[in-house]
């Protein structure tokens, strides 16, 4: 069999189909129905009460911040936010002292909604409901799994902490496109407001169905549902790894069961946890201490209203500063073309947050791509310290760039110094540091020296190689311990080549 490489083909005749189920918990101050902290990392069982313990006599009290996250996550995916109910989820696990989970079940609050990857792939999400989370239990062992485990430990902090179940369509056919979703949803959800996405801490955890059908069947194949994964990449690997075996599994004559499986990051194998549960094995039926929840259209309409620009919206303002004129020309400095629409560095602004620096130095007159590249590239080194940094300093800086006074070499060690200090005057440190624009004349005769040093090069690049433009542009570099300005170098040597 071939190995799988996540490019749509599981072994040739084969199709993979992948649904993905992702929990969120939400940024709230308390828990889904009591007043108990929702805070990562303290003492065990030290956020617990009657209520989230389930104790006798206790009743849930919705918590209305987490409803309006729910419904902040459903307007941002694009979902029908309805009139929803509670259901109790029974089963029989010691991460809930009560036995059942309050959640959503035929009524969820979002439903109907779509999520489109950057690359324009549009994934139905089916659901998006609320529910609240379990207790963690920690198996004391060699291999921290409950087989062969000493003892096991439950903390019941996570337990009651609110959560928003978003579930997708089995539209997914790659291992890439799932990737690309959970990432997508995962800034999505942080943008939202919503949920910090630390997948480290388990604030978002991702569970993927995987089948594999043969190419002409058109009927899906039976699943098998991998719980758990906390990270991007575990997501891909485990995906990889559970298509293989299915097809070897199918190919040999064997039947694939409904299962329930683990992901063993260790070993890169998927293992099995239980037989796939039903929705009538959980029993459910309706939460008798909670009503109906039901947005009124002013309701909704307040929750849009808190939302910012998603990272899709926050993408495209930023292609359409580099390829719509908005300063678009220009060098960027780092001698690789200019008005590209750099599809990396636009990622890389989003993901750290850091577009608002791009679009407010081009608001100010910057060039777009030297924006960008200054962002994408050294400002991205320290996104935090990039994200409290002055606006008006970062723009006087590549405003220096930009006119010649400083070169890109320059520019970006006192950017260095802007970033450590949080701001300040960009031109009082240049001058501290006895960086100066070099003269026309002084260019001129130190561009003459690199071309005499390297007559195969210059011979090659009057016949038409601009390339080599780059190793002259270098020479002189470091003849000049950066202070020429790249983009005037280029030009004498134009100039020069005639």
């Amino acid at each position: 069999m071939d190995r799988y490489q996540g490019g749509g083909v599981v072994t040739e005749g084969w199709e993979l189909v992948i649904g993905l189920e992702v929990h969120c918990e939400l940024r709230t101050e308390t828990k889904l129905f009591c007043g108990c902290r929702n805070l990562f990392g303290d003492e065990p069982n030290s956020n617990v009460c009657p209520v989230c313990l389930g104790l006798p006599g206790s009743l849930p009290v919705l918590n209305q911040r987490a409803v309006e996250l729910a419904m902040a996550i459903g307007t941002a995916l694009h979902c029908d936010i309805r009139p929803s109910t509670f259901h109790r989820k029974n089963y029989f696990y010691p991460d809930q002292a009560k036995d059942y989970q309050i959640s959503q079940y035929d009524e969820p609050i979002n439903v109907d909604g779509w999520l489109d990857l950057p690359d324009g792939f549009r994934v139905r999400v089916e659901r998006a409901h609320l529910e609240e989370d379990t207790g963690k239990t920690t198996h004391a062992g060699a291999s921290g799994r409950i087989h062969g485990a000493d003892y096991s430990l439950v903390d019941y902090n996570r337990s009651g902490v609110p959560l928003v179940e978003i579930v997708s369509a089995p539209d997914m056919r790659t291992a890439v496109q799932a990737r690309a979703y959970a990432t997508e949803l995962r800034a999505i959800l942080i943008a939202s407001g919503a949920s910090d996405g630390k997948m480290e801490e388990g604030s978002m955890r991702v569970d993927a169905n995987v089948s594999v059908r043969r190419s002409t069947d058109a009927t899906f194949g039976t699943r098998c549902e991998i719980k758990n994964l906390n990270s991007v990449r575990s997501l891909g690997r485990a995906i990889d790894y559970e298509a293989q075996r299915q097809v070897a599994l199918l190919e040999s004559g064997g039947v694939v069961e409904q299962q329930t499986r683990h992901w063993d990051e260790g070993t890169g194998r998927t293992e099995t946890l239980r037989s796939k549960e039903e929705a009538y094995d959980y029993r459910y039926f309706r939460e008798p201490d909670l009503v109906p929840v039901v947005p009124d259209a002013e309701w909704k309409a307040a929750v849009a209203d808190t939302l910012g620009l998603m990272p899709a919206q926050r993408r495209a303002r930023l292609v359409e500063l580099l390829s719509g004129g908005n300063g678009a020309g220009g060098n960027d400095g780092d001698g690789d073309g200019d008005g590209e629409l750099r599809v990396d560095q636009i990622a890389t602004v989003v993901d750290l947050g850091l577009d608002d620096l791009v679009v407010g130095a081009v608001a100010a007159g910057v060039p777009a791509t030297l924006a960008l590249a200054r962002t994408a590239n050294e400002a991205a080194t320290d996104a935090e310290a990039a994200r409290r940094l002055d606006g008006s300093s970062y723009v006087a800086l590549l405003t220096l760039e930009a006119s010649g006074s400083l070169s890109a070499t320059q520019a970006k060690v006192v950017l260095g110094d802007l970033l450590l200090a949080g701001g300040g005057d960009p031109a009082m440190l240049a001058k501290e540091k006895g960086f100066e624009a070099m003269s026309a004349d002084s260019l001129v005769e130190t561009v003459g020296q690199a071309v005499a040093a390297e007559p195969d090069a210059w011979a090659r690049y009057c016949d038409g190689e601009d390339k080599l433009a780059q190793v002259f542009v270098g020479k002189v570099m470091k003849a000049t311990r950066g202070q020429a300005n790249g983009k005037a170098v280029v030009a004498e040597l134009q100039r020069l080549r005639g």
